[in-house]
């Protein structure tokens, strides 16, 4: 029920859908009796979308996210596996041109190459199969795959979760499949604005992890309060950190994380 009310409901409530829903409405009441109320909604919306688009919002909601967890420390030793979450190659594209599309978040993939290089003793983990609503046999760790290889991880370091569907699938399944000993160092790579509700998970999940983010979507503090000149740019970083923050509140209702924003050392 939660993964079809998270692609009907949660979709809907997004920024960018929920702009166009509201502009809809608000020409639809114009044609009604209801047109005043219909032209005051429309400038609603309008003033909404400047902001979403070009006002620091989007900034100021992904900061805190972001900043949660610092770069991961190396000098603790080397980890004794690397967990890495899907999100960055579209399923439906790969499958429609029989070969890997990275449609976002590349570092996902990139991170753990270069992991692999320096700690070649670590089991490498990549976990995702389709976020799809709909039934598809495609599953985004048999795409991820022939770019982790092609990337230098031999065939026989990876271990593939091709099953899960979201975040909490991701450690439930991951814990199933490596069964982690007591005492053992998981990285989990995944992207920065991700890292919070992430780590919570797994921890719920019983699954001690580590965080090691990539894909950062801001320099840092410098552009918390900066606007943007590109529209487009804005609107994509609201819709991130909105999608993420409705995730976070969920999962925290839901019982699946043991707070609203998890960060270091919490439980």
């Amino acid at each position: 029920m939660y993964f079809v009310l998270s692609k009907t409901l949660g979709t809907a409530l997004l920024p960018i859908n929920l702009l166009v829903e509201l502009g809809i409405l608000s020409l639809l009441l114009m044609v009604t009796r209801f047109a005043a109320l219909g032209r005051n909604l429309a400038v609603t919306t309008l003033v909404l979308l400047a902001l979403t688009a070009f006002s620091p919002l989007g900034n100021l909601l992904l900061y805190p996210l972001e900043s949660r967890f610092a770069a991961w420390d190396p000098s603790h030793g080397a980890p004794d596996g690397i967990i890495v979450l899907g999100g960055s190659v579209d399923t439906d594209l790969s499958a429609a041109h029989r070969m890997p599309v990275v449609s976002h978040a590349a570092d996902r993939m990139l991170a753990p190459a270069e992991l692999a290089r320096r700690y070649p003793n670590a089991r490498i983990v990549f976990t995702g199969g389709t976020a799809s609503l709909f039934s598809t046999d495609s599953r985004e760790a048999d795409y991820s795959a022939p770019i982790l290889e092609s990337l230098g991880i031999p065939k026989q370091r990876l271990i593939l979760e091709r099953d899960s569907r979201n975040t909490w699938e991701n450690a439930i399944f991951t814990k199933q499949l490596v069964a982690p000993k007591p005492g053992e160092r998981w990285l989990l790579v995944t992207s920065a604005y991700h890292m919070p509700r992430s780590i919570g998970v797994f921890r719920k999940a019983g699954f001690d992890v580590e965080a090691y983010p990539v894909d950062w979507r801001m320099g840092g503090r410098d552009e918390l309060f900066a606007f943007t000149r590109n529209g487009a740019e804005g609107l994509g970083k609201t819709d991130v950190a909105m999608r993420e923050w409705i995730g976070l509140l969920t999962y925290r209702v839901m019982g699946r994380t043991g707070e609203l924003l998890p960060g270091p050392g919490k439980d």
